[in-house]
């Protein structure tokens, strides 16, 4: 099923990280561009079928294994059977998690087969989260374009977790700023945060940005608004990992 034989098994860190954005590749394409082939392929009336993403970004829909222990490590079995019972967008994010999971544990494995030592487990485990997840670029948390690595040709948008409110500059073990320290310091604040957002308008009521209201970006559509016109508080958006603005949330899929 898996076709692992014909391929060069990995044994270094680089190696066994080109190996999982290989398979990673696979999947994404299976989940986003071939969804239609990938749906035919998921026939409920077959026996248990999963999907393999191969390390030459190409994908495949078939039966389990027959060896026990198998050489890899086993894809979520049974996909198929979920397909005509849910919406083909719940479907497709949950076959997303599942996938996420596998690639994880196939790297691990190798990671595991070959020695790898913490530091090696470290940098590869680093490596791998620098990536968007296959869940993240399913469900459009974040573009497709963007799912590839180190794409540094233009400066990106800070993300709305990091914007969502300026963080005070003196914190932990350093020493409080005097009071004319402090006001310089929001003052400079201040400007950096009209430079970040410029003319940047609500996309809810249209109105300017300003330093002293909460904004809050979404992860999605990329759009700025005002805390208080999506109901979003500072304290609140803390405890939120990716925001999806009212337009955003009644269109992306949540599982």
């Amino acid at each position: 099923m898996e076709g692992g034989i014909s391929h060069p098994i990995p044994r270094t860190v680089e190696e066994v990280f080109n190996d999982f954005k290989g398979r990673r590749g696979g999947l994404i394409k299976a989940l986003t561009i071939d969804v239609e082939k990938f749906s035919e392929k998921c026939d409920p009336e077959k026996e248990n079928l999963c999907v393999v993403g191969l390390p030459n970004e190409t994908w495949e829909v078939n039966v389990p294994v027959e060896e026990v222990p198998p050489e890899l490590p086993e894809p979520a079995l049974g996909i198929n059977f979920a397909r005509d019972g849910m919406e083909e967008k719940d479907w497709l994010s949950l076959v997303a998690v599942h996938s996420d999971s596998w690639l994880l544990s196939v790297a691990f494995y190798f990671g595991a087969r070959f020695g790898f030592g913490k530091s090696e487990r470290k940098r590869l485990f680093q490596m791998i989260n620098e990536l968007p997840t296959v869940f993240e670029v399913v469900t459009g948390s974040v573009e497709l374009a963007e799912a590839t690595p180190h794409n540094n040709s233009s400066k990106s948008k800070p993300s709305a977790k990091m914007s969502r409110q300026p963080e005070p500059q003196h914190r932990g073990v350093k020493m409080s700023p005097s009071k004319e320290e402090e006001e310089n310091g929001e003052e400079e604040e201040g400007r950096e945060e009209e430079e970040e957002h410029g003319a940047t308008l609500c996309g809810a009521c249209g109105d300017n940005y300003a330093n002293d209201e909460f904004w809050i970006c979404c992860d999605i559509c990329e759009r700025w608004f005002h805390g208080k016109c999506v109901k979003i508080t500072a304290a609140k958006a803390e405890h939120i990992k990716y925001y999806r603005c009212p337009g955003c949330s009644s269109k992306r899929p949540r599982v």
